[in-house]
C-alpha cells in the first residue's frame, strides 16, 4: 500500500454543474471555499458550493468533498487509486478534481460516514 494519506472533509455541500462549452464563466462560480472550473471541448463543468448554483442550471447536488493534505511529488503514483479503490469497490461513486497540492474527491453526502470508515480501514488518517 502507498504511504497513508492525511485527509480532511472540506466544509459545505457541493454541486457539479454543466454548462455549454462556449459559456462564459458565470459570476456565481466565484466565491470563498473550494471550487473548480473545467472547460472541455464539449462542456464547461463547475464545482462549487451547492447554494451558489442557480435554479434551472443542469447540476448534480448533494456532494461532500474530502481532500488530501499535500503537496505531493508530481511523479508520485497510486495516490488517487488509494482513495477511489476502497470507495468504488464498496459502491461509492466519486468525482475527482486534482489541484497542484492535492486531490479533492466528491462523494454523495449520504455516504460521508461510510467513506470515512472505508478510508480509515484502508490506512488513511483524517484530520479535523
Amino acid at each position: 500500500m502507498p504511504t497513508p494519506l492525511k485527509l480532511r472533509f472540506v466544509p459545505g455541500r457541493y454541486s457539479v454543474a454543466r454548462l455549454a462549452s462556449d459559456s462564459s464563466i458565470p459570476a456565481w462560480a466565484s466565491g470563498s471555499g473550494f471550487s473548480a472550473i473545467i472547460r472541455a471541448d464539449d462542456e464547461l463543468t463547475i464545482v462549487c458550493h451547492e447554494e451558489r448554483v442557480p435554479e434551472g442550471v443542469e447540476a448534480e447536488h448533494g456532494w461532500a468533498c474530502l481532500r488530501t493534505i499535500g503537496p505531493f511529488d508530481f511523479q508520485a503514483t497510486g495516490i488517487v487509486h488509494s482513495l477511489i479503490g476502497p470507495l468504488s469497490s464498496n459502491g461509492i461513486g466519486v468525482f475527482v478534481v486534482c489541484t497542484f497540492d492535492g486531490e479533492h474527491v466528491l462523494i454523495a453526502d449520504h455516504d460521508h460516514e461510510k467513506a470515512r470508515s472505508l478510508l480509515t480501514a484502508a490506512g488513511h488518517n483524517f484530520i479535523e
